[in-house]
């Protein structure tokens, strides 16, 4: 862009940027609209990757995980157990020792059987004689090793878990100590993140810093206050995807949530300008920070004008199923976890004569998704269960406009219950009747415009109750699309210029 720029903004996000439609749709729009944008993401296979994403450059990094392991888990093991081994290579040197040792016999024995055949029975027999203390030697070096590698097995889940008494107090020390600062003792791999990005961030010198979601404000945050005490007038714009009290923890460990909630407490302050996903979220932010100006709402509505010329066509999802225009098709698109209630989709097929389930996911090879199909080949419904790929997000409404109901089957948490997902608009221009759990927002929401059907979370009669609802009449539920759901509203363009604006003020 040139001379022509209006700034230059670089987007920072923790994830490898295909399969998030938000940053990909804000990149795209942002250049489109002036602004020089780069995109930095984080490389899922710590190859640097770059490509154009409609005049925004996409750029991921390599993140080198060197605090994956907590300080508490490097130290010295004689005081929690003495008999493991210490931290470091020494038990896997210590397997393959006895490994060698035990060839070694082997080889031994070998030779004995070999030379036998030229040799008197007696020193063959003193030969074999010679090699019984050696064999008990490494037998009962072998039972030791197998003990202590026990011992060391249970000492790692212990502190990886820190779910002891000693990991207690230690936890409420070091927030009671450091305060927000505590991220730093209870989640140091959140330096992984600024020793990466930071370097690449600040050699980019932007004008504008677009931080998504709490890992990535703390990124942001220090690049500016490294860059303004250089001088430079940078701004800094953080983009709440989530609200970080009422997400469930990605890592199964008691101080991981803590730690993530002091790091976004300590940064926070720094952001010239809050943006967020809902009305709802912008008051629980307003609530949490205190801030001083109610956060913008950019809503994760559907680019339906982004499509490029040289596009592929876009799949046909009944195609992909093996399924004809007239079998019933329900779908679910997005992240692959349990929590999400896919399982419910699954055991209410048996009550659902001839009714297929399409799951469209990112990671098929994902736990979750391998006890989808295990519990559907429990019930004999496998037949009616598809596995299908993301597909690129301009394609996404015409890919899942082919079914005949949209399923929103989450579970109950904060986050869930305050949202209007991403799923939730995808499926509204698709014009599918919505299949939704009874949380809040959603739940109110279907209801208030007839666009589909509710039914209580986790309970499979309840789901099977609702879809046969729709299926049995699903026009009735698509034309309400006609008068009473604002689609014009939820389209990209209305939230792009919102977006437009919060970058320009931010810099006046």
């Amino acid at each position: 862009m040139g001379t022509a720029s209006r700034g230059r903004v670089v987007m920072l996000v923790q994830n490898g940027v295909e399969g998030d439609s938000r940053v990909q749709k804000q990149a795209a729009s942002m250049a489109a609209a002036g602004w020089d944008v780069t995109l930095l993401g984080r490389s899922p296979n710590g190859e640097v990757q770059t490509w154009d994403l409609g005049g925004a450059e996409v750029r991921l990094i390599h993140v080198r995980r060197a605090f994956k392991r907590r300080r508490h888990e490097l130290r010295s093991h004689w005081a929690r157990d003495p008999l493991a081994y210490p931290f470091g290579p020494i038990q896997i040197y210590r397997e393959r020792q006895l490994e060698a040792w035990r060839a070694e016999i082997g080889i031994r024995k070998a030779r004995i059987a070999i030379d036998a055949k030229h040799q008197s029975g007696a020193v063959t027999r003193l030969r074999k004689a010679a090699l019984v203390p050696r064999r008990a030697a490494v037998r009962a070096a072998g039972t030791w090793a197998d003990v202590r590698s026990a011992h060391t097995e249970r000492l790692c889940e212990r502190r990886e878990a820190m779910d002891g008494r000693v990991d207690a107090f230690a936890i409420k020390f070091w927030k009671t100590v450091l305060g927000d600062r505590s991220w730093r003792r209870l989640d140091p791999a959140l330096w992984d993140l600024e020793l990466s990005f930071g370097p690449v961030l600040d050699r980019l010198e932007a004008d504008l810093i677009h931080a998504n979601d709490f890992q990535m404000i703390g990124v942001g945050a220090r690049s500016v206050i490294r860059r303004r005490a250089r001088g430079a007038r940078v701004k800094l714009v953080w983009d709440v995807h989530e609200y970080l009290p009422g997400i469930k923890s990605w890592i199964d460990h008691p101080a991981w949530k803590d730690a993530q909630m002091a790091h976004e407490r300590e940064y926070a302050p720094w952001a010239d300008a809050v943006v967020t996903v809902s009305d709802t979220l912008a008051d629980l932010l307003m609530e949490r920070h205190g801030l001083a100006e109610r956060p913008e709402v950019v809503m994760n509505v559907p680019d339906l004008d982004s499509r490029p010329e040289a596009d592929d066509p876009v799949p046909d999802i009944r195609e992909l199923c093996g399924i004809g225009p007239s079998a019933p098709l329900m779908v679910y698109s997005g992240a692959p976890m349990a929590r999400r209630g896919l399982m419910t989709m699954v055991e209410a097929l048996p009550d659902l004569e001839g009714v297929h389930a399409a799951f469209v996911v990112a990671k098929p090879e994902w736990a979750d998704i391998r006890s989808l199909v295990a519990r559907s080949e429990e019930l004999g419904v496998a037949d009616r269960v598809h596995l299908l790929p993301y597909v690129p997000h301009w394609q996404i409404v015409p890919f899942l406009a082919g079914a005949d109901i949209g399923v929103i089957p989450i579970h109950h948490y904060l986050n869930h219950e305050i949202a209007l997902i991403t799923k939730f608009f995808e499926y509204s221009h698709a014009r599918l009747p919505i299949l939704v759990s009874d949380v809040k927002t959603m739940a109110a929401k279907v209801n208030e415009t007839g666009q589909g059907e509710v039914f209580r979370a986790k309970d499979t009669a309840d789901f099977v109750r609702a879809a046969k609802l729709i299926l049995a009449d699903p026009e009735s539920y698509r034309k309400r699309y006609d008068t009473h759901v604002p689609l014009t509203e939820w389209t990209w363009p209305s939230q792009a210029a919102i977006l437009d604006r919060v970058y320009t003020e931010a810099l006046r």
